[in-house]
């Protein structure tokens, strides 16, 4: 009987696991969990590759994606350090005009506005922090860049230039 029981048990389990979402999944757990975005360690947000063209040379970041409007009204406040090719990225879809401020930001940032072609529109460098004076976009934007302070000037990034994410 008891050998019965275990039998049972075990033929359970095995019904059990091979029900499970996963099993049919030839996936390595690694893979997938390569396959999911990365996350930032202090905001918790996405973070993901994003490139800058300049003169036909690319530059690399790291940055964070700032979604919806509880994430993009905090964007980089309070926060006291970014890595010099990281940022973050608020996408605004559909297209339109902005203005950014750097109220809590303690910081300074270039806040770069990106049209709808995915062109730079115009550049707020070196934004002052704790600053409540708007910066605004020179048009609709598809999406804002905020990088640190100096850091378009350093690299020789301007109006025109492509970014991809």
């Amino acid at each position: 009987m008891r050998l019965m029981r275990i039998a049972m048990i075990v033929a359970l389990g095995g019904a059990i696991a091979g029900c499970s979402p996963n099993a049919a999944d030839s996936t390595p757990a690694t893979a997938t969990a390569a396959a999911s975005p990365a996350r930032h360690p202090e905001s918790g947000l996405a973070v993901i590759p994003l490139s800058v063209v300049h003169q036909g040379q690319a530059h690399a970041f790291r940055v964070e994606v700032a979604r919806t409007s509880m994430e993009q009204a905090k964007g980089l406040m309070f926060r006291t350090a970014m890595g010099a090719d990281e940022g973050m990225i608020f996408p605004m879809d559909p297209p339109r005009d902005a203005s950014f401020w750097m109220r809590n930001t303690v910081i300074p940032l270039d806040i770069i506005f990106i049209g709808a072609d995915r062109r730079i529109l115009n550049i707020a460098a070196d934004a002052v922090p704790y600053s409540e004076t708007p910066l605004p976009s020179a048009g609709p934007v598809s999406a804002v860049l905020e990088l640190n302070g100096g850091r378009a000037a350093q690299l020789g990034i301007g109006p025109g230039d492509k970014v991809d994410w």
